[in-house]
């Protein structure tokens, strides 16, 4: 039996912060006839109104709508078990079970042999079959998926050929207030929706929370107030040229036009990496933390940098020593805080096997530790 009812992933924030807003004013140009009688007013164009059309016309063809196709038993017990059949020993009867179809998420197109990318929680289930669709209605499987250990982020290959690449733009060189276009398939219903906003933040840290897969801390990201409902997740953030700046990876529940993606320069890296191996092959340390401010280290009397909340069983950072409660200060010589580094970033710039060599800050003493990075299966 089918249903077109399916829960759609939504990560969700929950932030404090103030709202930026955007908006555009028209522009009047005024000339006067020969005579010098007659004013002729004529409303131009809106720069910005044609720019996002533009972009907006060209980037649509390469963005897709990811749809999940999965069987589910259907439970008709009140208590989740038969319990009259199970005390007389009644025979079980075969379960019933129920189609879901349903669109979950978007993708964009990088390669014309068939590689997209979306985020990870969106093709999170390894029992369900995955499809894409182009344009209006083509559907086309999924073949193989490849899911970013480290990141939020998951490549799908279809066979198909000849199609629109996205392009990739530059997240460093990006500025708060710039124009910025997301498409996607909204709610999971409404494909190729088109919203527009500003860069509002860059550089933001939040955790990003799911009922399904828990939390995940996310750094670096970038904070939007263009619209990102559920089934965005794992769309294209444009710039004003047209080219891909971000993937949008989660939204606020606590307040409206808060939205984040995660910074192309990122996915460019993971591309790379998947280009050259044919997989994901990310060195990792292994640890949970939170960022101690300079503030708050001044009150508590330790140094600033990153507080040790957690520590993966089996991981290098466990190898190493590391404990719960560590502050890491330094990492290969550089301050954390004072030269702005994001632990996990300069983590996954190193090659497995390689080390790091941190400073932490364990019952008022300072302790050089030296980590050897590995692969996370």
């Amino acid at each position: 039996m089918k249903s077109n009812s399916f829960r759609t992933l939504l990560i969700g924030v929950s932030i404090g912060i103030v709202l930026m807003g955007s908006f555009s004013m028209g522009r009047w140009s005024v000339k006067r006839d020969g005579s010098g009688g007659q004013i002729q007013q004529n409303q131009t164009i809106l720069d910005e109104e044609s720019v996002v059309t533009k972009v907006v016309e060209a980037a649509t063809p390469s963005v897709v709508t990811v749809s999940i196709s999965k069987t589910q038993v259907i439970n008709s017990f009140p208590f989740g078990f038969d319990i009259f059949g199970d005390f007389f020993n009644i025979p079980k009867q075969n379960p019933e079970t129920q189609l879901i179809e349903q669109d979950i998420g978007t993708g964009f197109i990088i390669s014309q042999d068939g590689l997209i990318v979306t985020n990870k929680h969106v093709v999170f289930d390894t029992e369900a079959k995955y499809k894409v669709i182009i344009g209006k209605e083509e559907e086309v499987e999924v073949q193989n998926i490849y899911r970013d250990p480290v990141n939020d982020l998951a490549i799908l290959k279809i066979n198909k050929t000849g199609l629109t690449p996205v392009k990739l733009g530059d997240s460093d060189k990006l500025k708060v207030g710039q124009t910025v276009i997301a498409i996607g398939t909204a709610l999971g219903e409404f494909r190729s929706t088109v919203t527009k906003g500003v860069i509002s933040g860059l550089g933001r840290g939040i955790v990003a929370s799911s009922g399904l897969l828990g939390s995940e801390k996310l750094d670096n990201v970038i904070q939007t107030d263009a619209a990102i409902n559920p089934g965005n997740s794992g769309g294209p953030l444009f710039d004003s040229a047209g080219q891909v700046i971000g993937v949008n990876v989660a939204v606020s529940q606590a307040a409206q036009s808060i939205g984040f993606a995660l910074p192309i320069n990122i996915v460019k890296e993971s591309i790379d990496i998947f280009n050259s191996t044919g997989q994901f092959e990310r060195p990792y340390l292994g640890v949970t933390y939170a960022m101690i401010t300079k503030e708050s280290a001044l009150l508590n009397e330790v140094p600033a940098g990153v507080y040790v909340q957690g520590i993966v069983a089996g991981s290098p950072a466990q190898k190493a020593g590391i404990k719960v409660g560590d502050i890491i200060f330094e990492i290969d010589g550089k301050n954390i805080v004072k030269e702005n580094i994001v632990l996990a970033t300069h983590v996954s710039k190193k090659k497995i096997g390689e080390s790091v060599n941190l400073k932490i800050w364990r019952d008022k003493k300072e302790m050089e530790v030296k980590v050897v990075l590995e692969k996370k299966d």
